[in-house]
């Protein structure tokens, strides 16, 4: 009986002593599991930072190359002026956030690149009044695996470097005081009735949302609306898109997709159930085109009951 308890001591102890070191070593961080920072650099071609107490990776690309001056101040990237973004794990995927500093020109061909490799695009706005040249700051994020997301990374951070300083086309002189398009193509696109206000054709399509618990429409300003002026062949829109959070991707491919700038994405109300989110855009072109363009973003939305 005591050499069976010797041997059954023995044992246990035995058992703890390998147990111990084993349940140690099989439980990595899981901030660390899948935050591959050599990858990132690689694949992104920046060099990053990272915030141990957050467990977030930083590359960062500093505007250095554009001189900028807000309100007669010469500014550095220090001041608001650096590309970046931030990378940390997400579960078993990792999720990215960025801004990035773009000159007006460099904004639809970056958030084209954006959106073709999986990067959303979340924002589109200035940070500063009286800047020269004019910056605009786009807002992105994603969430995947590292190297999917690091490589997507990578082409829109060399995006911005292929497209600065690229000469862009002047812009030729169009005047739209003498409007003589045909409303009817636009009707006949929308199923929607055009509003004449001077030399302008308008169509609007209202949404619904509340604010204070009570319903906002249209009349309100949520609607998505797009206004024409010029000749059938030569023609100019702008307007605003009104979305919910989840519809803000699809527009953007398909007015991209069609060719149509965008010029702004932003909310315009704060507390509204649902969230609804705007944007603003600018195309040139044959009415027609135009028409179809916008109709096709509108019909990659879903139908408001």
């Amino acid at each position: 009986m005591n050499l069976y308890r010797y041997f059954q001591t023995f044992a246990l102890l035995l058992f703890a002593l390998l147990s111990g070191p084993v349940t140690a070593q099989t439980q990595p961080s899981s901030a660390n599991s899948s935050l591959d920072t050599a990858t990132i650099e690689k694949l992104t071609g920046l060099k990053g930072k990272l915030d141990s107490a957050e467990q977030v990776f930083k590359v960062s690309a500093p505007r250095s190359d554009l001189k900028i001056t807000v309100a007669g101040v010469k500014m550095s990237p220090p001041l608001g002026f650096t590309s970046w973004a931030a990378f940390k794990t997400a579960g078993n995927q990792v999720m990215v956030m960025g801004d990035l500093v773009l000159l007006e020109d460099q904004v639809n061909p970056v958030m084209s690149t954006a959106l073709d490799n999986g990067i959303e695009v979340t924002a589109l706005h200035n940070h500063f009044l009286w800047d020269s040249p004019k910056v605009m700051f786009m807002h992105i994020n994603g969430i995947g695996d590292t190297d999917k997301l690091a490589a997507a990374v990578g082409k829109i951070f060399e995006a911005i470097k292929q497209t600065n300083g690229k000469a862009h086309a002047a812009h030729k002189p169009f005047s739209i005081s003498k409007t003589s398009l045909d409303p009817k193509a636009i009707e006949t696109i929308f199923h929607s009735p055009v509003e004449k206000n001077g030399e302008v054709y308008k169509v609007t399509l209202g949404r619904t949302t509340k604010m204070h618990d009570h319903e906002a429409g249209k009349a309100m300003g949520v609607n998505t609306w797009a206004a024409f002026a010029g000749s059938d062949q030569k023609t100019i829109v702008d307007g605003d898109f009104v979305m919910a959070e989840t519809e803000v991707q699809g527009v953007l491919k398909a007015l991209r997709g069609a060719g149509i700038s965008i010029t702004a994405i932003h909310n315009h109300m704060l507390g509204e159930q649902p969230r609804m989110i705007f944007l603003h855009y600018w195309g040139s072109g044959s009415v027609k085109d135009l028409a179809q363009a916008v109709k096709a973003a509108v019909d990659t939305q879903e139908p408001q009951g």
